[in-house]
């Protein structure tokens, strides 16, 4: 199987750093021997556009073309020097290579300034908590938005930073607009696109080409490569895959497709991948291909009839980030809120721990596909190995967990392994807001790199929680946000609304819920999104049971061809006017991020009559304060995360006698504490103290410790743990977990 890969992520995901399909797959070709090399056209577009050539060019096409413009862009052009001869910087600056620059952003004086900056005026209280390297990068993100407002008027609508052409792709049950769109001259970024390709071609000749889609946003990119290949390279084989296929077309009989690709491969691409390589190279039937769809004599086909099955997590390798430009990626701040910004601020490196989701029963998730209803974690040594490789390879050591929703358990032991190893690294994670996320759990991961987390609130009504199968209540997330919150790790919420039966009173209680949570200061980022029936879900399943009605997608005598067919048109009868809500749920949101507008009535974001909330003002701080204590499990692990102790042993006087005590000596970071204990304790903790530390031995059991307790006739171990010594150790950091 001597053939050479070429793996693409098409325009446009993120700035700030690369999408991790290909290099996932580019970690599994690896161990199969494989050659294969990779490339993000989304940054390289944009790097090639954002510079002084990119923008001469443009400014000089526009006032050729004597195009109507609005103000601001008119604007814009008439400042066409300052932006051409501060983009280049600008860039560099953002790509942290000119960090001085930031003085000279910050005074105002230097960047041209359109609309984007006027909301600065309503941000100013912001500055104050951000350092000149922050603030000067919010200024410069806005001097980019200001460009891009201009592109997208006046050189080519479908830009955006994050997402190309989304409009045509999302939801696009036929595929006529997105064809006659493909067939239209290439616009300025779709031939910058294409020249790209072209340069990735004669660089690496490949035998394949492979597109990943992850979005709606990605998919028109993806098949203006496709177009550009089968019109100029057509012995090239063109395979698309990615999340957009996985959940969009499952369901695909539209034949046009393939005028610009040759396979569409459905779920993990590992499998598929070698199945098709296999084929290409006659060592396989078409039949025996695994989860492809090809167009057959004019007919879309789906192939599966391959008898292997998908390749283990702990088979796929490391993800493999060679090739790529990391050091050319932008940090931008878009939103100045903390949390909010991890998504588009900093290089992190994308890693998954655990395959397909541990709950995987909400009833609004596509839970019937196998990304995730197939489970499939990996062990913590495994993570760290490919942690190290990813360091040693990228010489980053930021990583985003991108797990459906992280297993605490294997939270634990990647925290464990991590400081085992004495690992430096920062992450962030998506999880459920599970009760088993103990204060002393948080504390654990927080020493071992954790900085935040990202996690489904939704609704935040008790009653919809549960037809969700959410598994969780208001209260419970609550009493996890301020754990995790306690422990210095940011906590984000995704909320929704419009979901099944919500009526207008309990879309303004999530509201007041939602306000009461950042008003405690136990969630810092939020963001709400409108619920959308998908044919994967429960909802999409059974829309009965959820007491909604399925109105589409149709399809029409004159449109039998199904292109996409995810997203459901549903009626909620009994719902309220979901759509009424969006702006100002999205405006109190963007204030509550920002610690402001607490003390405003809920009617005050909303330009119609609203309820008045039914939650007590007070609902969220009690739900806190009520934290029912639950003896740990006999199975936790007891973990002492400090340094060992000096003992020295001292006469005290009790009444007439002399009493023999110990005392303790311990050093932190941040200082040293003493603790008296009887002299049997005392030495039963020098003794036993290494025991608790995180080493190469297992960790010690809360079982065991008591045994131990037990053995040495120091009395009674639960008299012990309610006892001052037990008290200051928990104080001072004893972990049980």
């Amino acid at each position: 199987m001597d053939q050479t890969l070429l793996l693409l992520t098409p325009p446009f995901t993120q700035l700030n750093t690369p999408y991790p399909a290909t290099a996932y797959l580019k970690g599994f070709l690896q161990t199969k021997g494989i050659r294969s090399y990779q490339a993000d056209l989304g940054i390289e577009v944009i790097l090639n556009l954002f510079s002084a050539t990119g923008l001469a060019s443009m400014f000089a096409e526009l006032e050729a073309s004597d195009a109507e413009l609005t103000d601001n862009s008119y604007r814009i052009c008439r400042l066409q020097n300052d932006y051409i001869s501060t983009i280049d910087p600008v860039i560099r600056f953002l790509q942290n290579k000119n960090p001085t620059l930031a003085h000279s952003i910050c005074d105002r004086t230097y960047l041209p300034e359109a609309s984007r900056f006027a909301q600065l005026e309503e941000l100013d209280w912001a500055f104050g908590t951000m350092g000149i390297h922050d603030k000067a990068r919010h200024l410069a993100t806005l001097y980019l938005e200001d460009l891009s407002d201009l592109i997208q008027e006046a050189v080519d609508p479908h830009f955006g930073f994050s997402r190309y052409a989304e409009r045509l792709g999302r939801s696009a049950t036929h595929f006529d607009e997105l064809h006659d769109a493909l067939q239209a001259p290439y616009t300025r970024v779709s031939s910058k696109l294409v020249e790209l390709l072209e340069q990735k071609i004669q660089q690496w000749h490949p035998d394949v080409v492979c597109l990943t889609v992850p979005f709606p946003g990605n998919l028109y990119g993806a098949l203006t490569c496709g177009k550009y290949l089968k019109q100029h390279h057509p012995a090239i084989k063109v395979v698309m895959g990615g999340g957009y296929a996985n959940t969009e077309l499952r369901s695909l009989t539209e034949p046009r497709v393939f005028d610009y690709v040759d396979f569409i491969c459905l779920d993990d691409g590992e499998a598929p991948l070698l199945s098709l390589l296999d084929y290409l190279s006659g060592q396989r039937e078409l039949t025996q291909l695994k989860r492809v769809y090809a167009r057959i004599e004019g007919v879309v086909t789906y192939f599966n009839g391959a008898r292997e099955r998908d390749v283990p997590q702990r088979e796929t390798g490391t993800p493999n980030y060679r090739d790529l430009p990391l050091h050319d990626y932008l940090s931008v701040i878009e939103v100045v809120n903390p949390m909010h910004r991890l998504w588009s601020d900093g290089r992190w490196n994308k890693l998954t721990l655990a395959h397909g989701c541990y709950w995987g029963k909400c009833s609004f998730c596509d839970v019937t596909l196998d990304y995730i209803k197939r489970y499939e974690p990996v062990t913590a040594s495994l993570l760290c190995d490919r942690i190290e490789e990813i360091i040693e390879q990228t010489g980053q050591n930021g990583f985003h967990f991108v797990d459906e929703a992280a297993p605490p358990a294997l939270m634990r032991d990647l925290a464990l392994e991590i400081i085992r190893r004495k690992l430096t690294v920062t992450w962030w994670t998506n999880i459920r807001f599970e009760s088993s996320f103990t204060a002393d759990l948080c504390t654990l991961l927080k020493a071992s790199g954790c900085i935040a987390v990202s996690g489904g609130l939704e609704v935040a009504s008790d009653r919809l929680l549960e037809r969700m199968k959410k598994g969780v209540t208001v209260a419970q997330v609550a009493r996890v946000a301020e754990a995790f919150t306690q422990a210095g790790i940011m906590v984000h919420a995704y909320l929704m609304y419009g979901f099944p039966t919500q009526t207008m009173q309990e879309t303004i209680d999530s509201l007041e819920m939602v306000r009461q949570l950042f008003m405690n200061g136990i969630v810092q980022s939020g963001f709400w999104h409108r619920f959308a029936m998908t044919a994967h879900s429960p909802v999409g399943v059974d829309p009965a049971s959820f007491d909604v009605m399925r109105l589409g997608p149709t399809i029409t005598p004159d449109r039998f061809a199904v292109f996409a067919d995810n997203d459901l048109e549903h009626s909620d009868p009994t719902g309220a006017d979901h759509d009424l809500f969006a702006e100002g749920l999205r405006k109190s949101l963007f204030n509550y991020m920002h610690d402001v507008g607490f003390d405003l009535p809920l009617q005050k974001w909303f330009t119609f009559k609203v309820p008045t909330t039914s939650i007590p003002p007070r609902y969220i701080e009690k739900a806190i304060s009520q934290n029912p204590e639950k003896d740990p499990r006999p199975n936790a692990f007891v973990i002492w995360p400090g340094h060992l102790p000096s003992l020295d042993v001292f006469e005290l006087q009790q009444g007439r006698n002399l009493v023999e005590m110990a005392e303790l000596e311990f050093y932190s970071k941040q200082g040293q504490w003493l603790l008296e204990a009887p002299v049997s304790v005392g030495y039963w903790l020098m003794d036993t103290l290494p025991r608790l530390l995180i080493g190469q031995h297992e960790p010690c059991s809360l079982a065991e410790l008591k045994a131990n307790f037990d053995r040495c006739e120091l009395g009674n171990f639960d008299a012990f743990t309610r006892s001052a010594v037990w008290g200051k150790l928990r104080e001072q950091g004893l972990l049980i977990v």
